[in-house]
């Protein structure tokens, strides 16, 4: 962490082994997603009624590289939250699911799909249930009728425009899925 872990009591007077706990759970956190550079805690226990007792309020706010992540914890209707340390391990929970979610984002948004190859037909032998494809450095990759994945072998045409997943055959490179694709789909 870049920014200290602030521990804040409030309306509570602030206890050693409350603040020991806070501190392990932060650095599970962090041992769980080592990219939190600021985190503030604090232990807050509101005016409540008296037939209620002390029901414990935890909020958590972390920074990260791409924002913040708040966990506000009020206190459930049911008397759990009457025992700080089931509080403050309610609220790292949820703070450790929403780091989770984060970095699945995060994921989501950083994979790369490799580009499958395109290219156009360049020949077909009907009788004999094959063709090949021209790609754009020039050559040309065998394909089979059986890799065709949509559309119909007799309707294609030299030209088409595919996109096709490449193996390697008994005579080098061959499609082995091929797919008719528009016009409006290639991109570059």
């Amino acid at each position: 962490m870049i920014i200290p872990l602030q521990i804040t009591f409030h309306n509570i007077p602030p206890s050693e082994a409350v603040e020991a706990k806070i501190r392990s759970l932060v650095d599970k956190l962090e041992h769980f997603y080592n990219r939190i550079t600021s985190c503030r805690v604090i232990v807050d226990a509101p005016h409540r009624h008296q037939r209620n007792g002390k029901l414990y309020q935890i909020r958590i706010d972390i920074t990260v590289p791409t924002g913040e992540i708040v966990v506000n914890r009020d206190p459930p209707e049911h008397q759990s939250h009457e025992d700080i340390y089931v509080a403050i391990r309610d609220a790292f929970d949820a703070a450790k699911r929403k780091l989770q979610d984060h970095t699945s984002l995060l994921r989501q948004e950083t994979k790369t799909h490799e580009e499958q190859p395109h290219g156009r037909i360049a020949s077909l032998f009907s009788d004999e249930s094959y063709g090949f494809i021209e790609v754009p450095d020039g050559s040309e990759v065998y394909f089979h009728r059986n890799s065709l994945f949509n559309g119909d072998f007799e309707q294609l045409q030299v030209g088409d425009e595919v996109r096709f997943a490449e193996e390697e055959g008994d005579k080098g490179l061959q499609a082995s899925t091929v797919r008719l694709i528009g016009k409006h789909h290639l991109q570059g």
